[in-house]
């Protein structure tokens, strides 16, 4: 093929040449385009680091322009309604309709295969309620009795996702969207930014092994800095992330190019680096210690609710936590559970795919946990996991969450379209870059608008599945109201799937055979 190239491109010139002399004067301007691709020629045909290029000159660029644009093409002009990844576009559509209040009912029937292994319903009742009748805004409240400052929470709430992840005017909207509809913001474990202040929307204050805005130099928790931070009258609740579904037991990653200046101040590191959060936290090493840390942040705080982040590891670690509160008495005011499909920025691939409980079985795990030790009504559970629409909200709850965060839900708000660029500063709508000229394209009060637009219809639309089916009040949802199909023929509802352990069970050695050997490992002195 180098051959032919040659041979090509000799000729091509010569003919041009002999058609400029000969024939025809004004063709000479064809040399501005041919000469230019003869030279890119020669030059694949001697650089090394391509064999294709190298091989194929000029032919061989396709191969690198087709990889840019297979997302792009993949998404657009391939993928259905309901077999795009990681959101099928059948949510990313209804999202984006419901952001912007325009049409957000669907017709002609379901696009999905109510027949195939795997899907999920709620079944309504002959009974339903009138929605009017119903709370329109649930809402729980969050603070044990330990706990002086307690918080009332949306059903529905901006998961954690931190400035440097985002955008400014990415936060600046969420922010802005979580004041106009009432529902709580996580900073995520960057630290709190001006931009988490200036709508003064309700902030769940994120910190995790980086103890990033609350450090000191050698990176270790500061408890003045701290005290400082979760004392702002916009900080509702306190949260410690322990891992998250993106990438747990690694740490978070800032790629060095969006660590700017503005962003390495906040979190007390310096710019233009590769922020690794390390994988352990240094405050503590044991649920004993776990727990004494939670109750010096309540202290801190000013008796705020304080709960940690998971994404469920080790069976025996968790259920050490639970030990631990039963003999110390210290509880978490929440808990919120991650699932291991999780994750809106950057992250190996392993850790994406294989790593950590998915969100179901992680979520089960830690409900049942906190029932068979008699904590549940100590501590609220909430949930992080693909939560899209408000059947995914419902069938949270019914697994045994008290309320649930969406990341990826309200970035698509945002106007996020599924670009898979978020580790690449690349980020084509703004919303997960720091490029300037991009994030001048994300205008803050039409986002705000569309952030508190996508909350109130989405809790609308769930106040109405509630309403059919016939729940008076979030506590009346149970694992016995979702119901999967195993195969063609069998039907479970999750009840059958996921047998709810009874309250205290533990106390009296009723431990499920599949959690026995977890139990005989699980230590309150340590991990």
């Amino acid at each position: 093929m180098r051959n032919e190239f040659v041979f090509f491109s000799v000729s091509s010139l010569l003919i041009v040449f002999a058609i400029y002399y000969f024939v025809w004067p004004p063709v000479i301007w064809a040399y501005l385009i041919l000469i230019p691709v003869v030279f890119v020629g020669y030059y694949d045909m001697f650089q090394s680091k391509h064999a294709i290029m190298r091989n194929f000159p000029i032919l061989g660029r396709g191969r690198y322009l087709f990889e840019e644009l297979r997302p792009k093409i993949y998404q657009y002009f391939i993928e259905s309604d309901t077999n795009g990844t990681p959101i099928p576009r059948m949510y990313r559509s209804i999202i984006y309709q419901r952001a912007k209040k325009t049409i957000s009912t669907h017709p002609f029937g379901t696009q999905l295969d109510v027949y195939s292994e795997g899907y999920e319903w709620l079944n309504h009742s002959i009974a339903s309620l009138d929605p009017g009748v119903l709370e329109q805004n649930p809402r729980i409240k969050i603070g044990g009795k330990e706990c002086e400052q307690p918080y009332t929470a949306s059903i529905l709430n901006i998961s954690a996702m931190s400035f440097g992840s985002l955008s400014k005017n990415a936060v600046l909207a969420l922010n802005g969207g979580a004041k106009e509809a009432d529902f709580a913001h996580n900073t995520g474990e960057g630290g709190i930014s001006p931009y988490h202040l200036k709508y003064g929307g309700d902030l769940v204050y994120q910190f995790g092994t980086g103890y990033f805005g609350c450090r000191d130099r050698n990176g270790k928790f500061d408890p003045v800095m701290f005290q400082d931070k979760s004392g702002m009258d916009t900080v509702k609740m306190i949260e410690v992330k322990l891992s998250q579904g993106a990438k747990p037991g690694h740490g978070g990653i800032l790629p060095a190019k969006k660590n700017t200046e503005e962003i390495s101040l906040i979190r007390g590191i310096d710019p233009w680096t590769d922020v690794l959060s390390p994988t352990y936290h240094t405050a503590f090493d044991s649920p004993r210690g776990l727990l004494e840390f939670v109750g010096l942040l309540r202290h801190l705080s000013g008796s705020k609710p304080v709960g940690f982040k998971l994404c469920v590891g080790h069976p025996s670690e968790f259920i050490g936590v639970c030990k631990a509160m039963k003999e110390m008495e210290i509880y978490p005011d929440f808990i919120t559970v991650d699932g291991g499909e999780g994750g809106t920025g950057a992250a190996p691939l392993e850790f994406s795919n294989s790593v950590g409980m998915p969100f179901k079985e992680g979520l089960v795990f830690v409900d049942d946990m906190l029932r068979g030790f008699g904590l549940r009504d100590q501590v609220k559970i909430l949930a992080s996991g693909k939560i899209m629409t408000s059947f995914h909200i419902f069938r949270a709850l019914s697994l045994g969450a008290d309320a649930c965060y969406s990341a990826r839900g309200m970035m698509l708000a945002l106007g996020c379209i599924q670009a898979l660029e978020c580790n690449k500063n690349t980020c084509p709508t703004g919303v997960a870059t720091q490029d300037p000229e991009l994030v001048a394209g994300l205008k803050v009060p039409d986002k705000v608008q569309r952030v508190a637009n996508f909350h109130k219809e989405t809790v609308h639309n769930f106040v109405e599945l509630m309403a059919a089916a016939g729940k008076k009040d979030l506590s009346e949802i149970t694992r016995m109201d979702v119901f999967r199909r195993i195969d063609h023929r069998t039907i479970f509802s999750f009840e059958d799937l996921y047998p709810t352990v009874s309250h205290g069970a533990f106390e009296f050695e009723e431990i499920p055979g599949r959690w026995k050997s977890a139990f005989s490992r699980a230590s309150v002195d340590k991990f």
